[in-house]
């Protein structure tokens, strides 16, 4: 394992990712990991002492309507529009591998 800013290894990452990159890959994407992480060693640097915490660069207002009951859908319409359905809740194929 190549050791880069503070031990940062793209093919260590991408095993954590479950990536497989061909040699070129990972010496194009090292390179690119050590610039990004040499830049950010750069904002290291700034004095932020007096620069106020914030989550958002401008202020952010609750910009969402509001919650009103509406028309919906007949329940047994939408049923009736699955291929696979049980008691009511339609059923969906498993998509995630342990």
């Amino acid at each position: 394992m190549s050791e880069t800013h503070e031990g940062m290894d793209v093919g260590y990452v991408a095993k954590l990712a479950c990536i497989d990159l061909t040699d070129e890959e990972t010496t194009l994407f090292q390179g690119q990991l050590d610039q990004v992480l040499h830049y950010v060693e750069q904002l290291n640097e700034l004095d932020v002492s007096n620069v106020e915490p914030t989550a958002h660069a401008i202020p952010v207002y609750n910009v969402l309507r509001k919650d009103e009951v509406g028309t919906s859908l007949n329940h047994d319409d939408v049923i009736a529009n699955f291929p696979s359905a049980t008691d009511g809740h339609v059923r969906v194929p498993k998509i995630i591998d342990q």
